[in-house]
């Protein structure tokens, strides 16, 4: 089965600390696989995600995805790439507030022709449908996203990241702010759409409950050797 992440001697240190955040000897995830990352803050679950979209780059090794070694881009490059081919449920969100909901949702399209072809037609119509199915009442469609609540927008990043079929999806404590209702929509859309596109899915949370739901589980304390004592 083909790899879409592999990480191989990735080292990375922030700058200022007298410690390296993430050692990692090889990390591999398969095309299709749907991986539930977990560890307790500090242990580099963001640092991690911020190397596999190519935000960061490690200071040694080997950072493949979609057999693509992200070291050999550029920046604006790695923008491309992350723009085509990885949609990203930020923790914080990254909505634009001067834009409203389908314009926030249906923005990958814009700077993707990927994944507007991916799409197959109207794009706001897709992200309607989407943002249906994560229960945001259409009301608020046109609303700016400023004017929505923390779990509205939540579910409106949601609906960025899977429009337009991308071949990985990556998600930082995608749940924290939904109720057990709406959690449970979110995931079971996340679900679905990464199914029907084949995509892989890697899903951070704290929440214990999700775990069952994926293919795998990956404890970044075991994974990553930075601050282990020999």
């Amino acid at each position: 089965m083909n790899a879409v992440v592999e990480l191989t001697g990735v080292e990375f240190q922030w700058p200022n600390s007298s410690e390296p955040t993430l050692i990692i000897d090889h990390m591999r995830v398969n095309q299709g696989e749907h991986l539930f990352i977990k560890g307790p803050s500090g242990c580099g679950k963001s640092t991690l995600l911020s190397l596999l979209t190519g935000i960061n780059r490690p200071h040694q090794g080997q950072v493949e995805v979609l057999g693509q070694d992200l070291c050999r881009l550029s920046s604006r490059q790695r923008d491309k790439f992350r723009a085509d081919n990885i949609g990203y449920i930020f923790q914080q969100f990254n909505l634009l507030p001067y834009l409203n909901v389908i314009e926030n949702v249906t923005l990958p399209c814009h700077f993707s022709p990927q994944r507007q072809k991916h799409v197959q037609g109207d794009s706001k119509y897709k992200a309607t449908q989407l943002l249906e199915r994560l229960h945001l009442p259409t009301s608020h469609l046109t609303k700016p996203v400023s004017e929505l609540s923390i779990g509205q927008q939540q579910r409106v990043a949601a609906a960025r990241a899977l429009i337009g079929s991308p071949k990985l999806i990556i998600a930082d404590e995608p749940t924290s702010s939904l109720d057990h209702d709406n959690r449970t929509a979110f995931i079971e859309l996340l679900l679905e759409q990464a199914n029907r596109a084949n995509s892989t899915l890697l899903f951070v949370s704290h929440d214990p409950t999700l775990e069952p739901l994926f293919d795998r589980s990956l404890d970044l304390t075991e994974l990553n050797r930075a601050g282990v004592k020999l």
